[in-house]
């Protein structure tokens, strides 16, 4: 019988290493997935001291065009079948969409859109067989336009659309399609994107370790969509209160003010 192995990627650092974490607590076998080989093989090392299934250790750049295959064929060279795909790399540039480097921005849509969709898709046919589930993290940036990120909060958009509607295909043949849409959370993302989180992120922000207990428990009850924290689950009321236009210039004023 093939073995059954829950596929995170981005899950060298932030919520992506807390999901990890608490998958491998749940007895599930991990393969994982992230830029940084020296991370992911400390976490494996971690997992495996802690008592779990040694995980299978993916180097891999997910802005590639062929890192969908390098995962598959390190996958199938292992003998394993994927029984949970997890999409939570992904990463955002702060600044002015036309004045920040055009490279990285098509990067973000590589990461966060392109390969989320491929391995979701690719793996669909095991899942289906297993009977298992997707997990897309997605963001509280996805209900919202969002000037000085406009290319992030588009990719979270197309997430949270994304997985709403493979949720709905998929629903037939028993599989749980979930997303997690955090607000801000302390990692080293806020670094990466070249911002300083103000008082606004403080009084949203839940820890990376909260964000993936929840998400794990939404996905396992096959929840549409998970929002961890009492203010974060208030956005999406309070956004049909308020004119689009509105909004669009509220997050603008705060997001493009100097930080």
């Amino acid at each position: 019988m093939t073995e059954r192995v829950t596929l995170i990627t981005g899950a060298s650092a932030g919520i992506g290493t807390e999901l990890a974490r608490v998958f491998a607590a749940k007895g599930h076998r991990l393969a994982l997935v992230a830029r940084r080989a020296d991370r992911l093989t400390a976490l494996a090392d971690e997992i495996t001291a802690a008592g779990g299934v040694a995980p299978v250790v993916i180097p891999c750049d997910l802005t590639q065009p062929d890192s969908g295959d390098r995962i598959a064929e390190a996958l199938a060279a292992a003998g394993l079948e994927v029984e949970y795909v997890v999409n939570n790399a992904g990463f955002g540039v702060f600044g002015r969409a036309v004045q920040r480097d055009r490279a990285d921005q098509l990067d973000i849509i590589a990461v966060n859109i392109r390969a989320l969709t491929d391995l979701s898709l690719r793996f669909s046919e095991q899942l289906i067989r297993n009977r298992g589930g997707i997990l897309n993290v997605g963001s509280i940036a996805g209900f919202l336009p969002g000037p000085g990120m406009a290319v992030y909060y588009a990719s979270k958009a197309y997430v949270l659309s994304f997985t709403e509607a493979l949720r709905a295909e998929l629903a037939p043949h028993g599989v749980r399609v979930t997303v997690v849409c955090p607000g801000p959370v302390p990692s080293e993302f806020q670094a990466r994107a070249g911002f300083t989180p103000g008082f606004d992120s403080a009084v949203l922000n839940v820890s990376p370790a909260d964000v993936a207990q929840q998400a794990y428990s939404g996905l396992m009850a096959n929840q549409r969509a998970v929002l961890p924290g009492i203010g974060i689950k208030m956005v999406p009321f309070l956004l049909r209160l308020f004119p689009r236009g509105f909004i669009l210039g509220a997050v603008g004023r705060l997001q493009l003010r100097q930080r």
